[in-house]
Formats: C-alpha cells, structure tokens, sequence
C-alpha cells in the first residue's frame, strides 16, 4: 500500500477540492493518504512518503503561489531527488504555463514526476472532478 503526501495552498477553495478528490481516488486504490495545507507541513515529513504530491492554483502571472508554496517545495527540493511526486492545480486564466514551468523545476532537480501535473479551470466538477478521482488512482500506482 502506497504512502500518499498531499501538501497544498488553496486561495478560493478550488485547488483544496481537487486535493480532496485526488486523497478520495487514491483511498479508493488502497493508499494510505496524509493531507496538509503548506502551512501545516514540514520539509521533514516528506521523506516518509512514497509519493509526495504538491499543490497550488495559478498566481498572478502564472506562477506557483508564492508566499508560502513555492518557498516551501524550494526548500524541499534537495530532499526530493529520486523521490515520486505530482503535482496539480486550479487556474482560472492563462493557459497552464506555471504547470508547465512547476514540472520542468522538479524534473530538473532530478524529481521522478508522474507526468505533466493535472490542471483544472476554476473548481472541479463534473468531468474535471472526476479527472481528479482518477488521477489519485493513478498516483496511488505510480
């Protein structure tokens, strides 16, 4: 059984939905699922993660939050190399460039990313809950 770590910032409430959804999924695989606001984790815990999963809705000009969230996975970074992670966010603008810009920071620190991220306009519901649902299983099995 897979040891899940789901580490977010929400402003609006749209990206701690799509935590909630993914901890859900990946529950429903059979993981063992810890969930935390930024300000609740610490770098430390991640090491007892299988997969250590981050979350944050787009900023400003399309950047990872970046008062508390930001800071924190570059503070974590140096911990993570070889560690499974994903990542996943809500926007409500642009085109999914911090996503993007989010996975090739990790990828090049030498994080083993299960895929691109999940992105999700504004809350999920309906299709995009579901996507969520799913992509917890997946992260349950990476």
């Amino acid at each position: 059984m897979a040891s899940i770590g789901i580490i977010y910032w929400s402003g609006t409430g749209n990206t701690e939905k799509m935590a909630e959804l993914i901890e859900q999924g990946a529950k429903e695989a059979g993981a063992s699922v810890t969930r935390k606001t930024v300000s609740e984790a610490s770098c430390d815990e991640l090491a007892g993660y299988d997969v250590v999963v981050f979350g944050s809705p787009s900023m400003g000009a399309e950047v990872v939050e970046e008062s508390e969230m930001a800071p924190f996975v570059a503070s974590a970074l140096p911990g993570l190399k070889d560690k499974k992670a994903a990542l996943f966010g809500s926007y409500g603008w642009g085109d999914g460039e911090w996503m993007r810009n989010w996975s090739q920071e990790l990828k090049s620190s030498g994080v083993n990313l299960m895929g691109d991220g999940l992105i999700v306009n504004e809350a999920p519901a309906g299709e995009s809950a579901d996507a969520c649902v799913a992509y917890g299983k997946a992260i349950a099995a990476f």
